[in-house]
Formats: structure tokens, sequence, C-alpha cells
């Protein structure tokens, strides 16, 4: 667990949202990826990213990801 508690709950909101921006993904895609993040933390399972859950999906693309990263850091 992070020392820093809320840190990379801040940084998937924004990874989605600016996903959505570039238009790589659907509000309804970040809302599904969103839904599996909480069932599989309530299930006790091993946390994933967002991007990561968009990805299995194959609603994005690695250079997607690295594209919203770099926006997401550059902030």
């Amino acid at each position: 667990m992070s020392d820093k508690p809320g840190k990379i709950e801040h940084y998937e909101k924004h990874f989605g949202i600016i996903s959505i921006e570039n238009g790589f993904i659907t509000s309804d895609q970040l809302i599904e990826a969103l839904k599996i993040q909480v069932n599989e933390d309530i299930e006790y399972k091993t946390h994933r990213l967002i991007g990561e859950i968009l990805l299995d999906k194959d609603y994005i693309t690695v250079m997607q990801i690295q594209e919203v990263l770099n926006l997401l850091f550059k902030r």
C-alpha cells in the first residue's frame, strides 16, 4: 500500500479522463473498467490500474497508454 493515500487513485481518474478527451476510449469503456477495478478490489484480488484493465479489454493500445502517461505527468 502506498505511503501517500489517494495518490494512485488521483492519477487513475485523470488517466481515464485524458483517455476519453483524446478519443482513445469512450465513457462507457471507462465506466466498465472502473467497475471491474472496484469488483476486483472488493474481492481482494490484485489491484490493477485502469490502463491495464483497458488494455486487457483491447479498448486501448500500449502506444495510447504511453501518450496518456506522457500527458498526465506533464501536468
